[in-house]
């Protein structure tokens, strides 16, 4: 009864539903976007790249040209392919870069200024998209986006609340400055905000594609910002850039085949892997909100992150095990010492072993009538990303060195241990938890999510499939259900308000659960979208200030 008066109270008991298509992104007007895509014939890939175009403009605390991310696609035919539009280390980078002469981490290198930046590859992994599964041309698909950033939109509260808190770490750098204030003071809600020199460069992008970002103006305006600053980014990085087809991570639940994002990506393993680990067990019987599953889950995602600090990495630079993670004897082996009643504390709790044989993110899913499903995260790292917008081009460098692990078992600003698996190489892709994941049952996608949320992504996912296969909720109330949350060390579990009562924390507590606290922001914010009795259902994170849309 508690979490049906929640939803209740949120407005959320029945998703935006239709018959035609369904979007669910971090904005509103985003999510328009893409519906209007697929009303003029646009399929959902189409859609999807408007989208993600869209948020650049809309979203930019997450959406961006100057990040990455990675997709998830099925088509109708039943084809699945993962696209890795990761950024990359410049070939300057090197492992120690960002430690003193004593191999000490110095403090904000990793993420403050232009040496946190990676390669972008947002640009390209779209692009590639609309030019491989894609119907429209670039002109049609981007237009959007450009009318949002030159004729501009009205800023919601939550917007310009937004643009204020952020404001303060900018002060350094007058770009930024000029595009997200008014000389220095901060835009009030209702305001008309517009981007002239973004919507220049989305210009340049419909009329010349990859060639503009990569090779041409705007590939010299980020060269010059990366000179300005002291950042790494050559323009033989930026030339030499290409997102990669990946085959997904597959794994099954309870009849549902789980189709998610493979390394660099390490969502995919983990969600697999604590999937193949709850299986045997009847979570639908424990009810949702109890101690026992939350205990359940909570064991399952400690030992999952536990191997993600040993074994996961660039797959193009490192052996990454995927097979052997996501394999349902390999859970039943982690999970053999799983104890009811009580915990093993996370400083016993190792990675797995075998035989030797031969934050701020932004996710969105889209759907379309005939079947075919996008499922895109992509990122900046950080809200805002280093704050530093590139001169004359007007969006936002990400700061996603930080997910390199900068030193052996030192903590990322998440809280993420890493090992060499993770370590800075030229070129190499930093280890990512962004989990786009598309869901399919009797050979028809149910579910496609995602979530921003840093270290918290992968278990947000979790908590949205059981919440849609376990719980039986409709995608509404699987994406807005209150989470928790737990990645091996630091050894603690953090909570929303109502995921867990006071009788369920002291019965954790009593199993000997550490750190067991109220979280001090939300956990994700899991755009999805769902076919459900014969119509597409859509569903945005109530946690963020958007809106699900379908027809």
């Amino acid at each position: 009864m508690l979490i049906l008066c929640l939803f209740l109270l949120q407005g959320l008991d029945y998703p935006i539903s239709g018959t035609h298509g369904a979007v669910a992104s971090s904005s509103t007007l985003a999510s328009e976007v893409g519906i209007e895509i697929l009303k003029k014939g646009g399929n959902a890939v189409d859609a999807a790249v408007a989208v993600g175009f869209a948020l650049a403009v809309t979203h930019p605390t997450a959406g961006n040209l100057g990040g990455g991310g990675f997709a998830v696609v099925r088509l109708a035919d039943g084809s699945v392919q993962t696209l890795d539009f990761r950024e990359t280390a410049p070939e300057k980078a090197h492992r120690d870069m960002y430690l003193d002469e004593a191999g000490n981490v110095i403090p904000d290198l990793s993420t403050k200024g232009h040496l946190a930046s990676g390669v972008p590859g947002s640009v390209d992994g779209l692009l590639k998209l609309l030019e491989n599964k894609g119907s429209m041309s670039r002109e049609l698909v981007l237009a959007p986006a450009i009318a949002l950033a030159e004729d501009g939109f009205r800023l919601s509260v939550a917007l310009a609340e937004d643009f204020k808190d952020v404001l303060n770490s900018m002060s350094a750098y007058p770009q930024s400055m000029a595009v997200f204030s008014k000389h220095g003071v901060p835009y009030e809600a209702g305001e008309l905000f517009r981007q002239a020199d973004l919507a220049a460069t989305l210009k340049r992008i419909a009329k010349q594609g990859r060639a503009d970002f990569y090779e041409g103006k705007t590939a010299s305006l980020i060269v010059a910002e990366m000179e300005r600053g002291r950042g790494l980014i050559s323009a033989t990085d930026l030339k030499k850039y290409a997102s990669v087809w990946r085959e997904p991570i597959v794994g099954s639940y309870r009849g549902h085949e789980v189709y998610s994002m493979p390394p660099p990506s390490s969502g995919g393993v983990l969600l697999v892997n604590m999937l193949n680990m709850v299986e045997p067990y009847d979570v639908a019987s424990m009810g949702w909100g109890s101690s026992s599953v939350a205990h359940l889950m909570i064991e399952a995602e400690r030992r999952a992150y536990a191997d993600r600090a040993q074994y996961l990495g660039d797959p193009d630079f490192v052996d990454v095990p995927s097979a052997r993670l996501t394999e349902k004897s390999y859970a039943a082996q982690r999970f053999a010492n799983f104890d009811a009643n009580k915990v093993i504390p996370s400083e016993k709790i190792s990675y797995g072993t075998w035989p030797i044989e031969s934050s701020e993110t932004t996710h969105y899913s889209v759907i379309d009538a005939a079947g075919n499903a996008v499922a895109i995260t992509t990122t900046l790292n950080w809200g805002y990303g280093n704050r530093i917008v590139v001169t004359g081009a007007g969006f936002l460098l990400n700061n996603e060195m930080d997910d390199f692990s900068v030193k052996p078992n030192t903590p990322n600003s998440y809280g993420l241990i890493g090992r060499a698996a993770n370590e800075i190489k030229p070129g190499k892709r930093m280890l990512s938890s962004m989990t786009p994941t598309i869901v399919v049952k009797d050979g028809k996608p149910v579910l496609v999510t995602g979530s921003p949320g840093g270290s918290t992504i992968i278990t947000t996912v979790f908590q949205v499939l059981l919440n849609t296969i376990d719980h039986k909720m409709n995608v509404s109330h699987a994406v807005a259900a209150p989470r928790f949350h737990h990645q091996w060390l630091p050894d603690r579990v953090i909570y929303e308000t109502r995921a867990l009562n006071a009788d369920a924390v002291n019965a954790l507590t009593g199993k000997g659960h550490v750190g067991v606290m109220l979280s001090p922001w939300k956990i994700g914010a899991a755009n999805s979208v769902a076919f459900r009795e014969g119509r597409l259902e859509a569903a945005s994170d109530p946690r963020r200030d958007a809106v699900g849309l379908a027809y």
